[in-house]
């Protein structure tokens, strides 16, 4: 039977699904699905909102078509279907002396996922977004399956990029790889005591990779303390050491103040004053949350928010303002991250600005939307943007106010899918396709 009935969520499971699911192993079975019964299609739901459910109708997991089609040990090229996860061509290929140039905060990322979101790393003041390093990609659209590239239909490709997925399903890629001499990081970690520090240590930062944690709890003159991270590849050969945990049932731990404020104080301590500088495995480093299984478990059962944001670098009063409200609302997990970006950018929808990224996970409660929207205001006051990744409650005339090239998103969308069969929930509440 190719279709079974499921419920699902996205990462943050608030948005929920109900509806019919097929699961294909193979280019031919999707094909004929696309032919019969084209439908949206999702990865590993790490998406925090909306974008990977179609509530009611058809959608297509793509977790099983997650095979490596081809890949060159001199160029660094790698060509995959599109359920393959970021951490398993890293756990392939770094032993090889190459790995992907952008991960996200987690390997459970599909190849997929990565286009369709267009998603960004702690490396992209250098690296740029995923997309920019997407030599081409196989997509099922309109009855036809085609290639699109920077080459050959840039439009669609542009509009594939951070598309989320409305210009066709993603059959497979082809990406450049990045050369690394090891398979570990060599990390820095230092203490940083207030908002200010923080900024003008990411801006004099010249490491790869650099990420700074928030602790949201600190008030007056520590609010906006917290820790950088800053790091290198390594060549040393390390493999992972962190053992898996599991978090067995919704237990809110990330959804009560007075345990953030005792985690938070705690994992600032853990730095000496005078720093640390360590050697980490590459997934310890990436996708640190990933060695916790069910870790949304943490925010209940009513599940969690997702506020991230750019701003541009000459708005970082905003942010600041930002942390402010936070800080005195008291009700940030610690799960809070900033990060310096640049300019770097594959689609149309693609999320990056050069500027600053804050990043924050709050439970899913009416005070805590109330909040989100007044983040949210400044964030468009600013000229900033939202991350389409990350959303789940934003409105549609806010989501395409912030991305001036929507518009001509919408048009290619339309013209690969005419009659609206990729259509998933995210763009219905957003209105994306149906506002031209």
């Amino acid at each position: 039977m190719l279709w079974k009935t499921a419920d699902y969520s996205g990462w943050g499971r608030v948005h929920t699904a109900h509806g019919e699911i097929a699961r294909p192993e193979r280019a031919s079975t999707l094909a004929r699905i696309m032919e019969e019964a084209p439908a949206p299609a999702f990865g590993n739901r790490r998406s925090y909102g909306d974008s990977p459910l179609n509530d009611g109708g058809r959608a297509i997991d793509m977790t099983r078509m997650d095979k490596v089609l081809g890949f060159d040990p001199d160029t660094g090229v790698v060509e995959a279907e599109a359920g393959i996860r970021l951490g398993e061509l890293m756990r392939l290929f770094a032993p090889r002396g190459w790995t992907p140039a952008v991960v996200p905060g987690t390997g459970f990322c599909t190849l997929g996922g990565a286009i369709a979101n267009d998603v960004h790393g702690k490396n992209h003041h250098v690296a740029g977004s995923f997309g920019e390093h997407v030599i081409s990609v196989a997509l099922f659209a309109n009855g036809k399956r085609l290639t699109v590239s920077p080459g050959h239909n840039k439009a669609q490709f542009r509009a594939t990029m951070g598309g989320i997925g409305q210009t066709g399903v993603i059959l497979s890629a082809k990406i450049q790889m990045k050369p690394c001499p090891g398979t570990a990081m060599r990390v820095t970690e230092r203490r940083l005591n207030d908002w200010d520090e923080q900024i003008d240590a990411l801006e004099a930062s010249t490491a790869s990779y650099a990420v700074s944690w928030i602790d949201a709890q600190a008030r007056g003159a520590r609010m906006g303390r917290g820790i950088l991270e800053e790091a290198e590849l390594s060549d040393m050969r390390l493999p992972s050491r962190a053992k898996p945990k599991s978090v067995p049932f919704n237990i809110g731990l990330f959804s009560n103040g007075l345990f953030a404020r005792a985690f938070n104080e705690g994992y600032l301590r853990r730095i000496p004053e005078a720093g640390k500088t360590s050697d980490k495995p590459m997934e310890d480093f990436f996708f640190p949350l990933d060695k916790v299984h069910g870790v949304t478990k943490l925010y209940g059962k009513a599940g969690f928010h997702q506020f991230q944001c750019v701003v541009p670098t000459d708005k970082t009063d905003v942010l600041r303002d930002m942390m402010m409200k936070i800080s005195r609302s008291g009700l940030a997990s610690p799960l809070v991250v900033l990060k310096r970006m640049g300019p770097g950018r594959a689609g149309m929808l693609s999320f990056p600005m050069e500027g600053y990224t804050l990043a924050i996970d709050f439970p899913n409660r009416a005070k805590a939307k109330k909040l989100i929207a007044e983040l949210e205001a400044m964030t468009a006051e600013a000229g900033g943007r939202l991350y389409l990744a990350k959303d789940s409650l934003a409105s549609g005339e806010m989501i395409r106010g912030m991305y001036p090239e929507w518009s001509e998103w919408a048009q290619q969308a339309a013209k690969a899918d005419p009659d609206g069969a990729l259509v998933n929930d995210m763009v219905r509440r957003l209105e994306l396709r149906s506002a031209t």
